[in-house]
């Protein structure tokens, strides 16, 4: 036992990976082989952020499927080459990760999943949770087809529930959301899929499963498949506009299914949409914020939103926003329980969002006051509708950045909050002369808080 522990450190990703279940079942953990890789990747004190088996293996499977299938590169890849750039670690790591980073712009790659790399696909479609949008996606270019269509093949014939977005595009976002909870459609999105729709030829379509075509994608990325003849789009070589001055590229998932699946494939039949029940948007600008206020109301799978701006929100969109909110909440088919959004003008509108959606259980919120402009009464807030008596928040955080916070506007809050169990404050300055004892005596008998 201690000779396989110490050469634990010394095999390869795929060696681990073959070794692992052996082990487990023997009471051995192999965490000490990949926490050697990770060190080799993120630097010793990174590396000590993974304290398990399963933490450190799905980390280290994650780097390097990303900088093996993007060709990206990567001292750690560059060093073992000759076991990483093979087929069979492709395999071991679509088997492995739960997250699937997606660069639109790297066309080669994913266009790759289309052709010779569908069995890779359909692994990846078996175990991807969780989907990260890492660039800007046209829907106006033929080169980011490939890019929607792996985006439909997990979100809606895989098993991804999780949608991670780092772009700022209305319309991108308008197409990632659409038909996958709610019932909202984006009118400028419609136009595009029936204008890309209208590029098919219906006699193309006809003959595109032929005898000998037909092939079921494997575990085993050395099987050979033979795609489907590619229904082709007559905009394919002649990137032009139609008419009314729109690009006709065909972005409708069904459309992008029937053009790019194998007879065999999850393409036969009608698809079915996908339920994202986990939205966090990185780069959330002012007109991505309002046309997320027209899908918010329907959105009933959707159990946590997560949205973030560089700059800060105005007050008048935050306000629309929390309307959306309630519409939502003020259906019993609404799921949402997690809300997390910064940066906010002030403090007065996490109020107004408890209000909106009174069934959150956790509830992180960030603040940055303006330094210009006028000051805001915390008085007054909130006096439009009747505040709830009482907020099932279990978890709340707050994070401040102004010169001064009313205590008593936070303590009002918290004093409805009678299932609070969780409290994390920073950055929360008192004026002048006020003291905590209030706020820490509204606090005495919750489980656990901090400043």
């Amino acid at each position: 036992m201690p000779l396989i522990k110490d050469l634990l450190p010394h095999l390869t990703v795929c060696q681990l990976d073959e070794v692992q279940p052996a082990l487990n079942r023997r009471g051995l953990s192999t965490y000490s082989g990949w926490y050697e890789i990770l060190q080799d990747l993120v630097g010793p004190s990174r590396a000590l952020d993974f304290r398990t088996e399963e933490e450190a293996k799905h980390e280290v499977m994650l780097r390097l499927f990303t900088s093996v299938f993007y060709r990206l590169r990567n001292n750690y890849v560059l060093k073992n080459s000759i076991h990483l750039n093979t087929n069979s670690f492709l395999t071991a790591a679509a088997k492995s990760v739960h997250h699937f980073i997606l660069f639109p712009c790297i066309h080669q790659a994913l266009q790759a999943l289309t052709c010779d790399q569908q069995p890779l696909l359909a692994l990846l479609e078996k175990h991807i949770r969780s989907v990260h949008v890492n660039h800007f996606l046209s829907l106006t270019e033929n080169k980011t087809q490939g890019a929607l269509y792996v985006l439909h093949r997990l979100l809606d014939h895989g098993v991804t529930t999780n949608l991670v977005v780092s772009i700022d595009c209305p319309l991108a976002l308008a197409w990632l959301l659409h038909g996958r909870g709610s019932q909202y459609v984006n009118l400028e999105l419609k136009k595009l899929m029936c204008c890309g729709s209208q590029t098919l030829s219906p006699s193309e379509d006809a003959v595109r499963c032929s005898p000998g075509d037909e092939a079921t994608p494997s575990d085993n990325l050395s099987d050979h498949v033979s795609p489907c003849k590619r229904v082709k789009l007559y905009s394919e070589s002649l990137e032009e506009e139609d008419k009314s001055g729109v690009s006709s590229v065909a972005v409708d998932p069904q459309v992008l299914c029937h053009t790019f699946s194998p007879c065999a494939g999850p393409s036969a039949g009608t698809c079915t949409f996908g339920q994202i029940t986990r939205l966090e948007i990185r780069t959330c600008g002012p007109d991505s914020l309002k046309g997320l206020g027209f899908i918010l109301p329907t959105f009933f799978c959707l159990q946590s939103l997560t949205l973030h701006s560089k700059s800060i929100f105005r007050e008048s969109d935050v306000l629309d926003f929390a309307g959306a909110l309630k519409q939502l909440s003020d259906s019993s088919c609404s799921s949402l329980v997690h809300l997390n959004i910064g940066l906010l003008p002030h403090i007065g509108l996490m109020k107004t969002l408890l209000n909106a959606s009174p069934r959150l259980t956790s509830l992180y919120v960030e603040f940055q006051t303006v330094m210009w402009g006028p000051q805001f009464n915390l008085d007054h807030l909130g006096t439009a509708e009747p505040d709830i008596s009482e907020f099932p928040l279990e978890k709340l955080t707050v994070k401040v950045t102004q010169l001064q916070t009313d205590p008593h506007f936070l303590t009002s809050v918290l004093r409805r909050c009678p299932y609070l169990t969780s409290l994390h404050i920073a950055g929360m300055r008192l004026p002048t002369g006020s003291s905590q004892s209030q706020l820490l005596s509204t606090l005495s008998g919750k489980e656990s808080f901090s400043f």
